[in-house]
C-alpha cells in the first residue's frame, strides 16, 4: 500500500509537505500523521487521487505548505556560477552536473523543479522557469527512479568511506586488513 500511495505523489522530493521526500510523506499519511492535502506540486488533482486511493473525502490543497505552481525547470546562469557544488548536493534527482570550481548546468529533462537548488546556491545564480510544454517535465516514475538511484549511490559511497576509514585505522594500529 505504501508503494502505491508513494507512486501517486509527483516525486519532486521537494519537502514542501514537511517531510524529507515523497515516500516519508506517504508513510506519514498511512500512519495518520499527515493530511492528504500537503503536497503543493501535486495540487488539487493530486489530493483527489490520494483521497480516492485512501477512500476518504478530498479537500482543497492546504496552502500553508505552498501554492500549486506550473511545472518548472531550474536554470543556472553559467557565467555567474562559481562551481561551489552546493546545488549538486541539494538536487534530489541528480539533475545538475558540474565539477568543483567549474560551472554547473541543469539537465532540464531530469529536473523536477523542486527548487532545493535555489536555497543551496550562495550566489543566487539559479532561477526557476515554467516549462513552455508541461509534458516535457520528467514523469514521476522517472523522477522516482533518479531519486532512488541517488540514494543507492550515496549509501554505497558511505559504506565505501566507512570501509576506507576502518582499514586506515587498522593500519595505524599496526594490523593490516585485507
Amino acid at each position: 500500500m505504501l508503494e502505491q500511495l508513494n507512486d501517486l505523489l509527483p516525486q519532486t522530493q521537494c519537502g514542501q509537505c514537511g517531510f524529507k521526500g515523497c515516500k516519508p510523506y506517504a508513510q506519514a499519511m498511512l500512519a495518520g500523521e499527515a493530511d492528504i492535502n500537503q503536497c503543493p506540486p501535486g495540487g488539487d488533482l493530486g489530493v483527489e487521487k490520494i483521497a480516492h486511493f485512501l477512500g476518504v473525502s478530498a479537500k482543497p490543497l492546504n496552502t500553508q505548505f505552498g501554492e500549486h505552481k506550473p511545472k518548472s525547470v531550474a536554470l543556472i546562469d553559467e557565467e555567474t556560477c562559481i562551481g561551489c557544488v552546493k546545488c549538486i548536493a541539494a538536487c534530489p534527482v541528480d539533475a545538475i552536473v558540474g565539477a568543483a570550481k567549474f560551472m554547473h548546468t541543469v539537465i532540464a529533462s531530469a529536473c523536477t523543479g523542486c527548487a532545493l537548488c535555489l536555497v543551496a546556491c550562495p550566489i543566487d545564480c539559479i532561477t526557476l522557469h515554467p516549462l513552455a510544454t508541461p509534458d516535457s517535465a520528467p514523469t514521476s516514475l522517472y523522477a522516482k527512479q533518479c531519486y532512488e538511484a541517488k540514494l543507492q549511490r550515496k549509501e554505497k559511497e558511505a559504506q565505501e568511506k566507512a570501509e576506507r576509514l576502518r582499514r586506515q585505522k587498522a593500519r595505524l594500529n599496526g594490523m593490516e586488513i585485507r
